[in-house]
This record gives C-alpha cells, structure tokens and sequence, in this order.
C-alpha cells in the first residue's frame, strides 16, 4: 500500500509539473519571459514540496516494514527448523555434519532476505503501478500508452530467461558452501593431527583451491545478476526512446499520418514523458529483484528435505518425578525396520548392558528410551507408559553419555556448566574430583578456566570421558544410558573408564550399550541382541 500510494504522488507531481511548465511555455510563446506566472508557481509549489517529501517518507516506511517482515519471518523459520533438529535428538546426525545444518541454519535462511523484503511486494507493484500508470497515459494518448505496451513484455521475458540461470547457479554455489563448511570443520578438527603429521601445508592448499573455487562461483552469479539488469534497463531505455521519439515528432507535427497537426499538446507529452521511465522501473526492478528470488529457490531446495522431515512427536502430558532410581520394564518393544519385538526388565538401581552387532538395533533402542523415536510396544517407568509421560520430565531424570562427548568451545567450567548452569566452582572440582581428573587441572595455570577447542581439543580421549562423566554427576540423575562409552579408546584407559562407571554408577539404573565386554565384569545382567532374532542372556 505505502509502494501503490507513493506512485500514486507520483502522477500528481507530474500532472502538476506537466501544467506549470506547460503553462510557462504558453505563457513565453505568446509574451516572451516577462509574463511567466509566478503565481501558478505559488499556488503549486506547496503540493510539489508535499509530494517530494511525502514519497521519500513513504518508500523508507516500505522499506522497513518489509525488513521487519522478512527478520520475522527467518527467525521464525529458524526456530523451526531448529526445532525439527532438536526433535530429531541424536538421530540428527544422519542429516549430515554439524557444520553443514549451521550453514543451512545460518546462510541458507538468510538467503531468504531479498525474496521477502523487496520480491515478494515487487511482484504486486508491478502490476499495479504500471497499470495505474497506463490508465492515465492512454488519456492523454492512446497510441503512446499501446506502444508502451507492446515493449512492456520484453523486461520480464528476459528477466525470466536469465532468472533460470542464475537460479542453477546459485543453487550449485549452496551445495558447494555447505560441502566448504564441514570439510572445513573437518580440518580444524583435525589440525593437531594434521600438525603431528606435518600436513598443514597441503591443508592450506585445499582451502585455498575450494575457496578460489567458491570466489570463481560467486562472481558467476553475480555476472549473471549484473547481465541482467544491463539488459533490463537496455529495453526499458529502448522503450522509453521510441515514446519520446513519437511525442516530439508530434510536437514538430512532422508524423507520417499526422502531417501539420500535433496529437499530443505539450502538456500531456511531457506528463507521459515524466512517467515513461516510473512504468518501467517496477519491471526494472522486478527484473534486479529476480536474482532474489533465484538464491531463494535454491536455498529453499536445500532447506526443505529438513522442513518436510517427519519429525515423530512425543505424546506424553502426564508430569514425572523420581526421588530414587526407577524400573524399566520393555514389553514387546518393536522399531520398525531396526529392532526386533524382545521383552526387558531392569530393577531399579540394576545395571545391564546391551551387546550386539552393528545394526542390531542398540543405538535405536536408546533414543526410543530418549523419547525420539516412534515404537511399537511398552516401555514403562515404575509402571507408567512413556508415551504417557513429558519428555521433558523424563530428560530431567535422564543422564546420556554418547559415544562422542558433546563438549564446546570454552573453557572446563563452561563445558561443565552445560550440565548444571547453577553450579558453583566448589561442585564442579568436586565431580572433577570423583572423576579423577582434579589433579591434573590443578596443575594447569587456569585450572577451571582453561580453554578446550571445539570438541574438547586439548584434551585425550580418556580425559574427554571422564570430563562427560564429571557432567553425568553434576545432573545427578537417578537413569543413566551409556552408549558404548569406551569405544573410542585403547584398552588401558577403557578400563580406567569402566572401573569409574562401576564405583559412580552404583545406586542408579543403568542401561549401558557396548560392543565388547571387557572390564564390565561388575554389571548385573548382559542382554544380547542378535539379528535378526533377539535373546536375553543373564550374565
């Protein structure tokens, strides 16, 4: 509306200018300069100043609306695609690195911006303006607003044209940014191995190759996006010529069909001629706009396996509290696909462990026990269905050690934090303490607030489980689910880290998934899943 009300000022400062001037005209025809109306100036410099004004207002209103729009608009896709992924738990993982879903989050979100903020009104603006527009050409003269037009279809024929292009181009740049981003994360990861095996250089060098690569993309796309809008304003200034080549023709009354005569008075050329270029320019900018709408599409290609994922939500309402560890009890347990129908049940404070091969379906028996995967069967808490229960209730009884240990960027405390934000320094060397791992933070120079990189770089793989196991502690959850803790390190540090697990788990239930079963003499129970059928073996 505030774009339709801004041409509409448009059309009166020109029919205002088109009578002053017009009038001027006449006026120094007829008596030369002396007579010129100062007082028709006086009369309309007043609407003249209200319209130069008010349109600067009006677009900068537009333009403000649009980008409050379009910022809620991606956080509001965000925040659910954040929410799929979340729903997902650890099953996310099967979409693909961390760093290529932050790029999707981030980048290919934002991409969304020129299409909601200036494209997606635009398409509305052109056809009203022009339309507008045309009406009060063809009162002036009908001939002019045909020519107008016949050349107005050229602008969107060749924006479509070049539209196509950019879009393939800019989806191609998408896959190649997401593909840069993890293999990047991978590199840095990897740099102290890559360091150890004096590899940065050719790391360098294959940053640099994909990141020349990614630049070469770039400015394809943007050759496009400028290709396009010099062939845009090339018809449009075409058009506009052949207008003002028709008015002026008839203002010398030398028009092949119209010798001697002049069409269109010197008024309503001029008012055709102040609008000419405003008719054009929403398809101009329609056409600028159009590479918008092509990064668009292509990062929408990218977003939507993630929007249209069918993401299973928990049903449960019913609230849950624990005050000790709970049994568990799984009757005819089946997820599609991925285990086969079986019967459990762990005592409460009992401590089992799940032991099959690869694809047996152990990982998927943890996250349907997390609450994110749909099942068929029962699996009860002290006799209450977990469908019936909030997931989140249940979390906060919950402690879950995967198999990689999801520490940040930080330091000790902040990592250790992520489990119990209200902790005070004093709990936190106290887990730290009972994980055998104070002693050698005592020794650093920054103790809790020594800095560990992304995934806990800095730290060997024996430390990084047992800082996981100091996080486990500070939640003090009466469940633990432990998936295959260990699997990672070398035999000596494993048993070190089994020999943890039998002293702290002690007292809670426990349902541990593993490969191997050395050094968990201590459990209570093994249960074996073996595919396609499943037996349970009382170790």
């Amino acid at each position: 509306m505030l774009g339709y009300i801004s041409a509409l000022l448009l059309v009166w400062q020109s029919w205002l200018l088109a009578l002053l001037f017009s009038d001027w005209l006449v006026a120094w025809q007829q008596l030369g300069a002396a007579a010129l109306n100062v007082s028709l100036l006086r009369d309309l410099l007043p609407w003249l100043l209200l319209c130069l004004l008010l349109r600067p207002l009006l677009q900068y209103g537009r333009e403000r609306l649009c980008q409050q729009v379009s910022l809620r608009a991606r956080s509001g896709l965000r925040e659910q695609l954040l929410a799929q992924l979340a729903a997902l738990g650890p099953g996310r993982q099967a979409l693909g690195a961390d760093a290529v879903l932050g790029s999707r989050l981030l980048e290919q979100v934002d991409a969304l911006d020129g299409y909601i903020s200036r494209y997606h009104v635009q398409r509305y603006l052109v056809v009203l303006v022009p339309l507008t527009l045309l009406l009060c050409i063809f009162y002036y003269s009908p001939l002019a607003g045909i020519l107008m037009l016949v050349t107005a279809p050229l602008v969107p024929l060749f924006m479509v044209l070049l539209g196509k292009a950019a879009a393939a181009a800019s989806q191609k740049q998408f896959v190649a940014l997401a593909r840069m981003s993890g293999r990047f994360m991978d590199l840095l990861r990897g740099l102290k191995t890559l360091q150890h095996l004096q590899a940065v250089p050719q790391a360098e060098a294959e940053v640099t190759q994909a990141a020349e690569h990614y630049r070469a993309g770039t400015m394809g796309v943007l050759r496009m996006a400028f290709l396009s809008g010099a062939v845009l304003e090339f018809f449009s200034a075409l058009a506009i010529a052949l207008v003002a080549l028709y008015l002026g023709l008839g203002l010398l009354g030398i028009l092949p069909w119209a010798k001697g005569s002049i069409p269109v008075p010197y008024q309503g050329a001029l008012f055709i001629l102040l609008l000419a270029p405003e008719f054009y320019n929403p398809l101009r900018q329609l056409g600028s706009d159009y590479h918008a709408k092509a990064e668009a599409e292509a990062a929408l290609t990218e977003l939507m396996p993630l929007l249209e994922l069918q993401v299973w939500q928990h049903p449960g309402q019913q609230p849950l509290q624990l005050s000790t560890a709970p049994s568990l009890a799984f009757h005819q347990l089946d997820i599609a696909q991925r285990l086969a129908p079986f019967n459990l049940q762990l005592a409460a404070g009992e401590r089992v462990v799940l032991q099959g091969a690869s694809g047996s379906g152990k990982s998927s028996l943890l996250q349907a026990v997390l609450g994110f995967l749909p099942y068929g069967g029962e699996i009860r808490i002290n006799q209450q269905s977990l469908l019936t229960l909030r997931r989140a209730d249940w979390h906060q009884q919950l402690g879950f050690l995967s198999q990689q240990p999801q520490l940040l960027h930080g330091n000790l405390a902040d990592n250790l934090r992520l489990a119990a934000p209200e902790a005070s320094d004093a709990q936190l060397v106290a887990v730290l303490d009972q994980v055998a791992l104070w002693p050698l933070i005592r020794q650093l120079p920054l103790q809790l607030q020594t800095p560990l990189g992304e995934r806990g770089l800095g730290l060997s793989g024996g430390q990084l489980s047992r800082l996981a196991l100091a996080q486990l502690l500070l939640r003090d959850t009466p469940v633990w689910l432990l998936d295959e803790p260990t699997a990672h390190l070398d035999p000596q540090t494993a048993a070190h880290i089994n020999a943890l697990l039998e002293r702290l788990s002690q007292g809670r239930t426990v349902l541990l998934v593993s490969h191997e079963l050395g050094g968990l003499e201590w459990v209570d129970r093994v249960v074996s899943l073996d595919a396609p059928s499943v037996t349970q073996v009382t170790a």
